[in-house]
């Protein structure tokens, strides 16, 4: 036991005492809060993907082009998901054509799934498309749901927030509003 412990403490003092840049990625991620938007250290072009509404048109992200862009996706089976919709819907009603909120359903069910909850709560200025085989989260690389991605004139991934998030928070509303007047500085919190 007492050789056990000489050596821990042999090995603590010889290891090297900084850690990876990849921990220190990983620790920091950890510090982000849930719902909160985090700024892409590099904008980075979007993936390009083509979403299907509920009545099977498609539309390819690359069209929307000239207009920012809120890409969330969701399930119905999501309970975060469930809460944070209606703040959404007011987020696009509040801002009308300058963004265009689009609610990406990862529901397996497709439209079986989704039109009756869509119906419930009484989503209209929300454009709501389907994505069953989950293409458009993996070609974003999601974690878990719910994700939103903002994506600006250019095609460009500008952040993301992981988790569900209230769209009409001062904080960000004042994140959406630098980038709609073209300012673009997002003032992040320090932890």
């Amino acid at each position: 036991m007492k050789c056990t412990v000489v050596a821990a403490l042999l090995f603590l003092l010889v290891a090297p005492g900084g850690s990876s840049a990849a921990e220190c990625d990983a620790g920091a991620a950890e510090h982000t809060k849930l719902g909160e938007f985090v700024p892409a250290s590099e904008p980075a072009p979007a993936p390009a993907i083509s979403l299907a509404d509920p009545s099977g048109v498609t539309v390819d992200l690359s069209d929307l082009r000239g207009k920012l862009v809120l890409i969330n996706l969701w399930a119905t089976w999501c309970e975060p998901c469930l809460r944070e919709m209606p703040s959404l819907e007011r987020l696009q009603s509040r801002l009308g054509d300058r963004i265009a909120v689009l609610a990406v359903s990862e529901d397996r069910g497709g439209n079986k799934a989704v039109e009756p909850f869509i119906a419930k709560l009484g989503l209209k200025s929300v454009k709501t498309y389907l994505d069953p085989k989950s293409a458009v989260g993996q070609a974003f690389e999601v974690r878990g749901l719910p994700t939103s991605f903002l994506i600006d004139r250019d095609g460009k991934v500008l952040g993301k927030v992981e988790g569900a998030a209230e769209w009409e928070s001062p904080k960000i509303l004042g994140v959406l509003e630098a980038f709609l007047s073209g300012d673009g500085v997002v003032k992040t919190s320090s932890h």
